[in-house]
């Protein structure tokens, strides 16, 4: 059944409670929710809490994705010929003419708003429950609502709240300003009640005290940022909200608990934590638990929208053409071609190495995709430049196979235009520099991002079992690494940055060789290295902010004003309620 909510124009936030159909344990994704009596299911409605950190918010590409990294150096997405037009509303995101009309900027504000109100029901129902797991379950019920007021705080400026134990209570709005102590008081006041990973049947796809020290460390590295986004410079220093020492402080704090957790270590193999089994990461702290073709918060999006049409996991699967990363990023990794975390070529079971040089002439065709158990070609992960190689589709629906039944392997041309090789070129040149708009003669720019996996499962191009990790433990090294800079503590920041980098080893291709250490570390260089470990993972936003990079000029993006660093409130909401004010500049 589809959710129910009192009109999405009206904020999307009367306390609505859920009656779930089908399994309610937590360790599944329930969503299939209903607007429903005046008592529900307390684990139902914070299953139902849980599920909308998918269902599009934090793993579509055009929800909180769009937002947090479409706005910036690291990623685009153009109109390519006759797709992805969309009346510019992709192109808007980078090009910065959004407005308070824009359709991805409503939709990640109504996504969001569902989940506060989702969050609000399960407290709802849980402090009116006899549950033995009351205190648990409360305590994760107002991580996540805090989490989700986190997020909108941060796009938008302010968020919606209502008391979850008085239906008829009116809304109030929560300012960014002042918003952000009291979220890191309530969370550090919930981390009694929580479970430590892996107990009381936790996992990181739980609100555990794990989750907790991330998020912590997320808010106290932004907290000076969310007092004044639009400032020309910020306090990080500024005495915490609890406790002594500085924000920074707070920061290593926070991120030490995690660091020397033994329940967490760096993987060797970067791209592991992006894989569609990486729910057995070390790294994982907090993750969205995707579970394919089972409901609708599964989404393959991360990785679908990278590739080309032309490429094609199996016989039944195949890319989109859309996004790709800018030519400032790219070559932001100049000299650091080797590091594990640019690229990973993959290896077969017999030994054959995919290499996508136009050498591989075929590769095995025993590895199959669950649920059809056809062919499975491995395309290789990280930033994908130059000529792409692949297997061709022929007219019965099946890859072209040599006589002894291994997969052909082929240069390719783009879909749409047959004669244009499918050569990622770094460089966009757009004929409009202003306007991220290709000809269909065009559409083969841009270097390509496969750092995620991509799930051929049933032959469904839309649905994954990848988890999408919200923190994870390079996460943690690379906010810790930036409070040791902010704090002076140079010889720390370069420890854990040569910590990221060392851990990391390159595949057998380069002779299993880890990174290289750096020798020396600044601002500029530690903004590099964020980039290197964390791209794609919808941090790019909030890093440009923190280092002063957001508001520059770049390809197909203006110099811009500050106050393009808050999104508007979507116009819809401004005009059916009088509880909002518009955000200035819009």
């Amino acid at each position: 059944m589809k959710s129910k909510f009192l009109n999405i124009n009206k904020i999307v936030l009367s306390i609505a409670v859920f009656s779930l159909m089908g399994c309610t344990n937590l360790d599944e994704k329930v969503i299939d929710e209903v607007l429903g009596s005046e008592t529900a299911d307390p684990e139902a409605a914070l299953a139902a809490a849980y599920s909308q950190l998918g269902d599009g918010t934090f793993v579509d590409h055009g929800n909180v994705f769009a937002l947090q990294e479409y706005s910036t150096d690291e990623a685009l997405l153009p109109t390519r010929g006759s797709d992805w037009g969309d009346g510019g509303k992709w192109r808007a995101m980078h090009e910065f003419s959004w407005d308070a009309g824009s359709d991805v900027v409503k939709t990640t504000w109504n996504s969001l708003n569902f989940g506060i109100t989702k969050s609000l029901t399960a407290i709802s129902s849980i402090e009116k429950s006899n549950s033995t797991n009351r205190a648990l379950f409360l305590a994760e019920a107002k991580g996540l609502l805090a989490y989700y007021t986190y997020t909108t705080i941060d796009l938008f400026g302010q968020a919606p709240y209502r008391d979850p134990n008085n239906i008829n209570a009116p809304i109030q709005i929560k300012k960014a300003e002042t918003t952000i102590d009291a979220l890191i008081t309530e969370v550090e006041g919930l981390i009694p009640n929580l479970a430590d990973i892996k107990t009381q049947n936790t996992h990181a796809g739980r609100f555990t005290k794990q989750a907790a020290y991330a998020f912590l460390a997320d808010m106290y590295l932004n907290r000076a940022v969310l007092k004044n986004k639009t400032a020309g410079s910020f306090n990080f220093l500024e005495q915490a909200v609890n406790g002594s020492g500085t924000d920074m402080d707070k920061v290593i704090e926070y991120s030490n608990l995690l660091i020397n957790n033994p329940h967490f270590s760096l993987e060797s193999n970067y791209f592991h934590n992006f894989d569609i089994n990486n729910d057995t990461s070390k790294e994982m702290i907090f993750s969205i638990v995707q579970k394919k073709n089972t409901d609708k918060t599964s989404d393959n999006d991360l990785a679908y929208m990278s590739m080309e049409r032309i490429q094609k996991p199996s016989p039944d699967n195949r890319g989109t053409n859309a996004s790709c990363i800018t030519p400032e990023f790219y070559y932001s990794w100049n000299g650091n071609h080797d590091d594990p975390r640019f690229q990973r070529s993959y290896q077969y079971a017999d030994g054959t190495w995919f290499r996508n040089d136009g050498t591989d002439v075929s590769v095995p065709s025993s590895s199959k995709v669950e649920g059809t158990g056809k062919p499975w070609f491995h395309f290789n992960r990280g930033l994908q430049v130059g000529q792409q190689y692949g297997p061709k589709l022929l007219a019965d629906g099946n890859f072209d196979m040599t006589a002894d039944g291994r997969i052909k392997v082929y240069k390719l041309f783009t879909e749409k235009n047959t004669t244009l090789a499918a050569d990622f070129t770094p460089e966009l040149n757009f004929d409009n520099p202003s306007e991220s708009v290709f000809t269909q003669a065009q559409i083969n720019r841009g270097v390509r991002n496969f750092k995620f996996e991509f799930d051929p499962g049933y032959g469904n191009n839309g649905t994954s079992g990848m988890d999408v990790p919200l923190y994870r433990l390079g996460t943690i090294y690379m906010m810790r690494a930036e409070a040791y800079l902010r704090s002076g503590n140079m010889s720390g920041a370069l420890a854990d940055v040569n910590k990221l980098r060392t851990s990391r080893t390159n595949n057998a291709l380069k002779n299993n060789t880890p990174g290289v250490a750096l020798a020396s570390l600044d601002q500029n260089t530690l903004f590099k290295e964020s980039g290197y470990e964390l791209y794609w993972e919808m941090y790019r936003r909030k890093a440009m902010i923190r280092f002063g990079k957001f508001d520059l000029p770049g390809t197909a993006k203006p110099a811009s004003q500050p106050y393009r660093r808050i999104f508007p409130i979507p116009q819809a909401t401004i005009d059916a309620s009088k509880d909002f004010t518009q955000n200035p500049g819009y």
